[in-house]
């Protein structure tokens, strides 16, 4: 597996340990010191993970964590910390972390960690984008746009086009679009089609062609109408 990783510590001696043995199990290091050093390279570079600290100059760990996610970063991250108290630990969670790993560590669970998280996308982050359909949702805010429109959704079409944005460039079953608005508790078989014409009232009727489309025995998909 070959990773690309952005790691942020101010201690240089841990991070040329650090550095030095994910580079040795084919992880490639982009290091900075601080928080404000990390976003710039984040504006120009795409990683697999990120790994930082708590406690930097400039800005802290828990502010980066938060800034990103703001920003609709999904890269994974890892806070790495000698802070242990449950409640730093639910701090770092709030501002987005994915994972939280104690000082000391051992570089195997650290390494673990990192190839765990590979695999996946963050859910944290509070901006969604898809900017070739020009849309975005504000998850904090429930606020949607397309377009720079914005779109008036009620409470089970903002379930459905959040489902349907996360998932994106994938199709999403049917099933997992039920269950995002009702749970475990589904409700007659024409329900879903009241709020599916309730979404595309507001999400494709204003514009001049839909993105949200059907795949017959599967369930649903944002697209461009141009796509095949």
């Amino acid at each position: 597996m070959n990773l690309r990783l952005l790691f942020v510590e101010d201690d240089n001696n841990l991070a040329t340990s650090i550095i030095h043995y994910l580079e040795l199990n084919k992880i490639t290091c982009d290091y900075c010191s601080n928080g404000k050093l990390a976003l710039n390279l984040l504006k120009d570079n795409q990683y697999d993970v990120i790994i930082s600290d708590v406690n930097m100059p400039n800005m802290d760990g828990y502010t980066f964590c938060s800034k990103i996610r703001e920003q609709g970063c999904d890269t994974p991250l890892i806070m790495l910390t000698a802070l242990s108290e449950i409640d730093d630990k639910l701090t770092g969670f709030n501002c987005g972390a994915d994972d939280y790993l104690t000082k000391p560590f051992e570089m195997k669970e650290l390494l673990a960690r990192v190839c765990s998280l590979a695999k996946r996308r963050s859910g944290n982050m509070k901006l969604l984008k898809i900017e070739e359909l020009k849309l975005e949702l504000n998850i904090d805010k429930h606020l949607a746009f397309r377009d720079n429109v914005k779109l008036n959704l009620p409470p089970s079409s903002w379930k459905i086009l959040e489902t349907l944005v996360r998932a994106y460039p994938n199709p999403v079953k049917k099933s997992d679009i039920e269950f995002a608005i009702w749970g475990d508790e589904l409700p007659d078989s024409n329900s879903l089609k009241v709020h599916i014409h309730s979404l595309r009232q507001n999400l494709d009727k204003p514009f001049a062609s839909p993105i949200l489309h059907i795949i017959n025995g599967f369930g649903f998909e944002l697209r461009a109408a141009t796509q095949a």
